[in-house]
């Protein structure tokens, strides 16, 4: 059975996520529909402009994204500490870019005076929407409905675009976060969509290319911040040139009709991590087939199966694969 996702996701033991949404519908989200002939490119545009705007009004940071043909996968983090500085007032600000909030939130937001009770009301929504504003759930609602509406306007039909439930994964440390987004970054080599990273379109890794050349971060994806340390800003815990050396260097290799092996001593990543360059080329293009809900070395395994309760399956391979 199904667990709810206030059961999967619990930022006390992670605030990494690995999200999938996928159509429920033979017509494809984005790309060429081979039985009619019918392009629906223009779509991951839709997509990606929604992903990184909600970005902007989340307490949720995106670490890496692809958008394929019908189904899109995205790495978040929660970012507890951030949505809890706001003020009511830019809590009001940010969800008020998404919805109309109600007249006495408007009424605050334009200054104007308000009974005791008015307040007391807003102070109430505020909240509400400040909780709102750091759960995936929401994010994923926000992400998925608009571009669904949008593109059963364009397909002349109604019903469901998305599937009921979008699938989640916890990723517990680095081993698991690193990998996961790799996976997700290499979508579209792996699916020949593309023959390299810096050129699969509509992906966190093309836009984090794109900058690099720039010697610079994209503002709107979580940035790489360097290896763990004191006083350790807020990003990911890698070097953003050990991360794309590592994902250029697999997608060569992960590429059809092409075959190689990765130098672990040319990648301290691994070496950091503890990774084997043959379990690393094993996850980087089955990281959905070896994986649960969960995932990460087995210790940060057990550790979330017993603070929630549950049972553990044992997986031998992924196991192996995280050391």
């Amino acid at each position: 059975m199904p667990r709810s996702r206030s059961q999967q996701i619990s930022v006390a033991d992670t605030p990494y996520y690995h999200c999938i949404s996928r159509c429920v519908r033979r017509a494809f989200l984005c790309g060429e529909d081979k039985l009619t002939g019918n392009s629906y490119e223009h779509r991951r545009g839709w997509v990606e402009r929604r992903l990184l705007f909600l970005a902007s009004v989340f307490s949720i940071d995106i670490c890496s994204y692809a958008v394929m043909s019908n189904h899109l996968h995205v790495v978040l983090h929660i970012n507890q500490e951030k949505a809890k500085s706001w003020s009511t007032l830019e809590v009001l600000q940010r969800w008020h870019k998404l919805h109309q909030g109600t007249l006495f939130t408007q009424q605050y937001i334009r200054g104007e005076p308000q009974a005791a009770f008015a307040l007391s009301l807003v102070e109430a929504s505020a909240e509400t929407f400040r909780n709102r504003l750091m759960d995936i759930s929401w994010f994923m609602k926000e992400l998925n409905e608009p571009i669904a509406r949008q593109a059963n306007t364009e397909d002349d039909c109604t019903g469901r675009f998305w599937e009921g439930r979008f699938k989640s994964q916890a990723l517990l440390d680095e081993a698991a976060l690193i990998a996961c987004m790799a996976y997700v970054d290499l979508n579209p080599v792996r699916s020949n969509m593309s023959n390299t990273p810096e050129d699969s379109a509509f992906t966190s890794v093309k836009r984090r290319i794109n900058s690099a050349k720039e010697n610079n971060q994209p503002k709107v994806l979580f940035p790489f911040v360097g290896n763990p340390r004191k006083d350790m800003p807020d990003g990911l815990p890698f070097l953003l040139q050990d991360y794309l050396a590592l994902v250029d260097m697999t997608g060569r290799i992960i590429r059809k009709n092409k075959k190689g092996v990765i130098d672990a001593s040319l990648l301290p990543i691994l070496q950091r991590l503890n990774i084997s360059s043959d379990n690393w080329l094993c996850i980087a293009t089955q990281f959905g087939k070896t994986t649960g809900c969960v995932v990460g070395k087995e210790y940060a395994v057990a550790h979330y199966c017993e603070s929630h309760q549950r049972l553990r399956k044992p997986c031998r391979q992924s196991r192996q694969l995280l050391g």
